[in-house]
């Protein structure tokens, strides 16, 4: 083999959060009294989210403030009256409830039985670990570590160094990072100097100087094209 440990990224690596995001939020937005509002704020919400988890890949911002910031940058931009605090914390819980796996993980994940699996998660640590406690390969990983648990996040070297310390991994050459983002999943593994799969199944164009080691796009292909 290759490699002996694989680690994954979860949201859009292996669970869609598109999906999850917008039953979590129209969830949310309905028990606040707006069961429309998933549909009148998303575009809103979805510029105001990604500018501010760009900020926390960058360091410019922590999870602690993004999950108050995003709501309370929406609710001025839209003068709602809502406490952006209570709605950050029911959202999550929303989160937590939502599992949405990606077409052909099920039958990839049964076929690596003979590797170490953990997850790598930019993301809140209650969130990610009640989302994989409901899926039905909850068992197969040894360890889910959240930016939120390790204090830094992807992809920042910080972040992987806690890793290989709690997985006890001394050989980098042993290890693939495999995710669907090319600044965080990509760009943390090559930072570290370790092998890397990018997930790519909408084939977006590679516009960056950022190289993964590997491209896949189902996961039909990642055994063949990547382990074997």
């Amino acid at each position: 083999m290759k490699y002996d440990v694989l680690l994954f990224d979860l949201d859009d690596t292996l669970l869609d959060f598109s999906l999850t995001e917008k039953h979590a939020l129209s969830n949310t937005f309905q028990t606040f009294g707006l069961p429309n509002g998933f549909n009148e704020y998303i575009t809103s919400y979805k510029a105001i989210s990604k500018m501010l988890w760009d900020d926390l890949e960058q360091g410019r911002t922590t999870l602690a403030e993004l999950k108050v910031e995003r709501f309370k940058r929406l609710f001025l931009q839209h003068e709602l009256t809502m406490d952006a605090e209570f709605f950050g914390h029911t959202y999550l819980e929303n989160l937590g409830k939502e599992v949405h796996i990606i077409d052909g993980v099920e039958e990839m994940i049964a076929g690596l039985s003979d590797y170490r699996l953990a997850l790598l998660t930019n993301g809140f640590n209650d969130v990610q670990h009640a989302r994989m406690n409901r899926s039905i390969f909850s068992n197969s990983f040894e360890a889910i570590i959240t930016s939120e648990e390790a204090g830094t996040q992807k992809p920042q070297v910080a972040i992987f160094d806690y890793t290989f310390e709690k997985l006890q991994i001394s050989d980098k050459s042993r290890v693939l990072m495999i995710g669907d983002s090319l600044t965080s999943d990509i760009q943390g593994g090559t930072n570290y100097g370790i092998d890397t799969c990018w997930f790519n199944p909408q084939m977006k164009k590679n516009v960056t100087a950022i190289q993964p080691t590997y491209k896949i796009h189902a996961w039909a292909d990642f055994i063949s094209d990547v382990l074997l």
